[in-house]
């Protein structure tokens, strides 16, 4: 793509951000990259209010921005001759380093510099490269987003934190992360190209943390529907803070658009009060950190619910686990521990937050053609809770699959089985695959997980270079930033991967996010995914897996590669799937 197709509908940058009529403009010229396009797919319907009326007290819009085009990144490569480094093998810290010490293009330092002299409140400086999130293709969360405060009182400070974040986006291009996903896709790293998109943060200052009452993940097909709600009726995932917490930590509390007010399946209580948001990302407002411009979370931190608990955030959308007699009550003018439902919203509709998104699904349905996922973050008035603002922050489509693959539920307690499963991804019989790698059960412990992440890369960069590939099972989420919640690979790390298992064990129980960046990519590229609960009726024939001779081993990791090719089946319309040994 070497022009902008949506140059005819956007406005270019006239150094007015905030100020400006237009709220969606570009600088320079070629790509506006996928995400950016994206959005400009919905800003005109986002901008037609006559799409809400119907929901009062809620403002719906896409936060101001503009966007680098893809011109400024070939200038900014070419001229510092960054290309050598950017595709070789150097660790990302000495690529990050190459990007930081390069000039700037001189014909974008004064747009940039007038930006910044005007702008005062945090900006998130994102990714919008030509292949991630164009329609169909899957590439979430592959590059990098940075948070700038963006307070600092003189604007020479501001403008170089500005800079400093524009070039580590354009650096995220050329990750080991990046090279290993595009690996399992049909691009090659030398097709990319960079936008950035330079965008006001949805949220509220508190004291020395900014972040937004509720940031969500909308999907409109629900791949684990419970509690009398369909799989069509879509899932949303809601948190407290910055999106990072659900796209990254896969953290949330999951409802049906179209049954808000029923709860999730806990099993209990306490395991409500175990599974659901107890700490929350903002931006650090407060004294600067340690200056470091290659690390993505530079300006963001982790908080604890006690924080928001002193910033007065938890009363429009937290319930209590009341003291005195143990019952869960909506609000926070209780004594006990606060559980994040969003009841007040969900339960007593404050805001009419579930028909909107279920109408904002809709919408982007028939504009993309075809199933969505969006992004989204809500502002709260602090003392009333309405009105409200939504900030539309992202669409992406979605890939389901269906039809055509039977399992019965005697397949699932059949002879030879490696394992099975009643809840699973997917919709596909595999038949060519003869290498399993899983994490071993009686040497798994949750404080190492970090330690895995290398291992598994190795041998999966050793059979994907052998064009094979394999079966991936391990405990926990995968993808999970948090390493007691799971293992925290990211996708290129596993993208050999075409099948993965998740399971259980007493002491790491935990819900699947939806929402996540990581099962969007497992999603997209089709991969199936089984999920085995340790109390459940099937479970994995871990003593056929240990019998098996091992192509390699460590502590907590094996490889094992077998002489004739397993039989996986899933069941797209039952959520059912076995893998089968000869």
């Amino acid at each position: 793509m070497t022009s902008n197709p949506y140059e005819h509908k956007l406005t270019r940058f006239d150094r007015q951000f905030f100020t400006g009529k237009e709220k969606f403009t570009f600088i320079g010229g070629g790509s506006i990259g996928g995400k950016a396009q994206g959005l400009a797919r919905m800003k005109e319907i986002i901008e037609d209010n006559a799409n809400f009326l119907e929901f009062k007290n809620i403002e719906v819009r896409i936060p101001t921005l503009t966007v680098i085009a893809t011109d400024f990144f070939d200038m900014f490569m070419k001229q510092n001759d960054l290309y050598e480094i950017a595709l070789s093998d150097a660790r990302n810290d000495l690529k990050s380093h190459a990007f930081q010490k390069a000039d700037l293009p001189v014909q974008l330092v004064g747009d940039l510099r007038a930006l910044i002299e005007q702008v005062h409140t945090p900006l998130a400086i994102r990714s919008s490269s030509m292949l991630e999130d164009a329609m169909f293709e899957p590439f979430a969360s592959v590059y990098a987003t940075k948070m700038i405060p963006n307070n600092q009182f003189s604007p020479d400070q501001r403008f170089r934190k500005l800079v400093e974040a524009v070039k580590f986006i354009w650096a995220s291009t050329f990750f080991t992360d990046a090279a290993n996903y595009i690996k399992s896709t049909k691009h090659k790293t030398t097709d990319e190209k960079m936008a950035v998109v330079i965008q006001e943060v949805v949220g509220s200052r508190f004291n020395d943390r900014f972040y937004p009452h509720i940031c969500g993940v909308a999907r409109s097909h629900n791949f684990y529907p419970a509690g009398g709600a369909k799989a069509e009726d879509g899932i949303v995932d809601l948190a407290l803070g910055l999106g990072k917490i659900i796209v990254d930590d896969g953290v949330a509390w999951p409802f049906s658009p179209s049954r808000p007010k029923a709860d999730p399946p806990f099993k209990s209580m306490n395991d409500m009060l175990k599974n659901t948001q107890t700490e929350f990302w903002g931006i650090n407002m407060g004294k600067p950190p340690e200056f470091n411009p290659i690390k993505e979370t530079e300006y963001m931190n982790r908080y604890n619910l006690s924080d928001a608990e002193y910033d007065g955030s938890l009363k429009h959308i937290a319930s209590t686990l009341r003291s005195d007699d143990g019952r869960l009550v909506i609000g926070t003018g209780f004594k006990g521990p606060r559980v994040l439902n969003f009841a007040p919203i969900l339960q007593l509709n404050d805001i009419p937050l579930a028909p909107l998104v279920k109408k904002l699904l809709k919408i982007c349905e028939e504009e993309l053609g075809s199933l969505v996922e969006i992004e989204f973050a809500v502002t709260l008035d602090k003392k009333h809770g309405a009105p409200a603002n939504f900030g539309f922050l992202q669409v992406r489509p979605m890939v389901v699959s269906h039809g055509g693959v039977e399992v019965t539920e005697n397949e699932l307690n059949g002879n030879n089985l490696v394992l099975s499963s009643d809840k699973v991804l997917g919709n596909e019989v595999i038949d060519d695959i003869r290498d399993i790698v899983y994490v071993k059960r009686d040497s798994f412990k949750a404080s190492e997980t970090y330690s895995m992440v290398p291992q598994l890369e190795e041998i999966n960069n050793n059979i994907v270079t052998k064009n094979r590939r394999f079966v991936l099972i391990g405990f926990g989420r995968w993808g999970t930033t948090d390493p007691v919640a799971g293992i925290p690979v990211n996708f290129g790390q596993v993208s050999g991967a075409k099948v993965m298992v998740e399971a259980t064990l007493p002491d790491m129980n935990f819900q699947l996010s939806q929402g996540s960046h990581f099962f969007h990519n497992v999603t997209s590229f089709k991969v199936c995914y089984f999920s085995v609960y340790h109390w459940g009726q099937y479970n994995i024939n871990w003593s056929w897996l240990d019998n098996q001779k091992a192509v390699k081993e460590s502590k907590h990791i094996r490889h094992i590669s077998l002489e004739k090719p397993l039989l996986i089946k899933v069941d797209g319309k039952t959520g059912r799937g076995v893998i089968k040994y000869e």
